[in-house]
């Protein structure tokens, strides 16, 4: 399942998880995956859902998961 786009900034922790390959993706979705901080399938980081976090999840939603932290 892919995220939508309509990830909104507020002041929670969100757990994104990376589900899909960068092989063949645009220079720019690469890019962003590494500055979230993932580099494999199935890599996970928690980030709290400031504006720069959110535009980087909406930037590739279809390579993510993103659900709020624990």
């Amino acid at each position: 399942m892919t995220t939508p786009k309509n990830v909104q900034v507020s002041g929670k922790q969100l757990e994104i998880t990376q589900i899909r390959s960068t092989i063949g993706g645009k220079q720019n979705q690469k890019d962003t995956l590494r500055s979230l901080g993932l580099k494999h399938i199935g890599d996970s980081v928690v980030r709290s859902a400031d504006a720069v976090t959110v535009g980087m999840i909406n930037t590739v939603p279809h390579l993510v998961t993103v659900e709020e932290a624990k």
